[in-house]
This record gives structure tokens, C-alpha cells and sequence, in this order.
């Protein structure tokens, strides 16, 4: 990646995809500039990147989903190559349970946040001449489904604007991707009380969503990471859109059959 420059910026950097996405480009000899809203984890995370793979790492504890937060991480000094948006709020449950402010926060964070840094760093890359930008998108993204609703629209509208950008950035040198994953075994994840037995396919590891998406930058505009799932995904494509989405959602309704309803709130999606 240091094709792209010595600084890489991970927002939603602390644990789970992030944190991959960090270890991996880490491993490549990129700095690194972290952003996520607890201290503690980046820190940890810092101080094992510098230890293990002797690279720079600054850290910014804030919340992305902020106009504050925003303009902070737009003013990094840093000469920043690679841009991950990966910071997201995931809410499982019935659309009508979530709050206004609820509704408003998933925007702030999982769409306006990420539209506003891809243009405040698109912009710079442009001048540059070369860069790239990854943000995280979703399966759920494909079609509609119940209890997770209002986040798949949110994921979906961050797979087509990577696809724009990506046609439009591409002859300046800037090369975008949308990664959309399945099932990811992240804390995040782990906290929202899936049953594990009905997960099919299993959650993938965090480290190879990030080396997938890595490797697709600069070669397509969209990457599915897993053989399996980019099959579930090819094969559902398929089916008529109205049994995707009655599919969809009795899928996620039996992964959540077992739990109560919680809103889990997330530094990174695992898809």
C-alpha cells in the first residue's frame, strides 16, 4: 500500500474490521493515523502495531458521526494515501423500535460521515494524483430485510457510492472500492447474540475481509470477500427481488430468534 503514499487513516479503527484493516497495511510498512471513540482499545492497538511491525501510528479518540468529529479527522496533517471508512452503527430489530435520534445517528455515522471524508480526502488525492478509498459496505446492502432495515439502506448507499466514485476517481489516479462482507467475527459482532449454529456461512475472519479488500483496490469497484459468500451472492441474484428480501429476512430472524432485542452500537460493521 505504500504505493499510495506513507500514511494510511482507518476510521473506526479500534477492534474487528478495523483494526484488520490496520494490521494488514501495518504489515506492509504503512503509518497509520486511528480513529475510533474509545481511547483504551486504540491505544492497545497503537502499541502493538509499533511493537510488532516498527511503524508509525497516531491515534484520534472521537466520534466520526459528529460535524467536530468530522472536521478533526479531515484536519490530520499526515499525508494520508489510503482513506478505510469502516465506522458503523448497526441497530438489529423492528424499524418501527428504533428512536428518531436513532434513525438520525445511523445516517450521521454510516452515511454522512463517510461521504464527507471521502470528499474531503477524495479531494486531496485527486491533487495528488494518486490514492485510494475503501469503504465499508454490506451484504445486508443487496436487498431490503426486516430487524435490519434502516442499516441495510445505509449499507446500500455506501456500495453505490464507491461505485460512482470509483468511475469517476479512477482517471485521476484514485482507485475505490466498496467492501461488502457477510457474517464477520468481530466483537461487534459477538455481542449482538446471533446463534452461531444457524450461521450460514460461518463469520469470516476480520484480517481476511481486509486482505480481499486490499488486494480488489485498484482491480474493481466492488469485492465480496469468501468464496461462499460471493456465491450465496451470485446465486441470490437469481432469485426474484421479492423472495431475496422475504429470504433475507427470515434469515436474519433466525439468527436473532434466541435474543431479546438490543441496539448494538459499533466501531466497525461485520456485515
Amino acid at each position: 500500500m505504500n504505493s499510495y503514499g506513507p500514511w494510511a487513516l482507518v476510521v473506526g479503527g479500534s477492534d474487528g474490521i478495523g483494526a484488520a484493516f490496520a494490521e494488514e497495511l501495518a504489515a506492509r510498512g504503512t503509518d497509520l493515523v486511528l480513529v475510533a471513540r474509545r481511547q483504551a482499545p486504540l491505544d492497545e492497538l497503537a502499541g502493538r502495531l509499533r511493537t510488532g511491525y516498527r511503524v508509525r501510528v497516531r491515534c484520534l479518540a472521537l466520534d466520526a458521526a459528529t460535524p467536530d468529529g468530522i472536521a478533526a479527522i479531515t484536519g490530520v496533517t499526515e499525508d494520508i494515501g489510503l482513506l478505510v471508512c469502516n465506522a458503523a452503527l448497526g441497530p438489529v430489530g423492528p424499524f418501527l423500535a428504533l428512536t428518531p435520534a436513532q434513525l438520525d445517528a445511523m445516517v450521521d455515522l454510516n452515511c454522512r460521515s463517510a461521504a464527507h471524508l471521502a470528499h474531503a480526502f477524495g479531494t486531496r488525492l485527486v491533487a495528488r494524483g494518486r490514492g485510494g478509498i475503501v469503504l465499508l459496505s454490506s451484504l445486508a446492502g443487496e436487498q431490503g430485510s426486516a430487524l435490519v432495515a434502516h442499516y441495510a439502506a445505509t449499507k446500500a448507499y455506501l456500495r453505490v457510492l464507491a461505485e460512482g466514485l470509483w468511475a469517476e476517481l479512477r482517471p485521476h489516479g484514485v482507485d475505490v472500492v466498496a467492501c461488502c462482507p457477510g457474517l464477520v467475527a468481530t466483537p461487534t459482532f459477538a455481542g449482538t447474540g446471533a446463534a452461531p449454529a444457524r450461521l450460514v456461512p460461518p463469520p469470516m475472519d476480520p484480517r481476511a475481509v481486509a486482505r480481499a479488500t486490499l488486494a480488489a483496490l485498484g482491480r474493481a469497484p466492488v469485492v465480496i470477500p469468501g468464496r461462499r459468500n460471493r456465491l450465496v451472492a451470485s446465486t441470490a441474484r437469481l432469485v426474484p427481488r421479492r423472495l431475496r428480501i422475504l429470504l433475507a429476512s427470515g434469515r436474519t430472524a433466525t439468527m436473532y430468534a434466541t435474543r431479546s432485542r438490543r441496539t448494538a452500537r459499533a466501531d466497525e460493521a461485520g456485515g
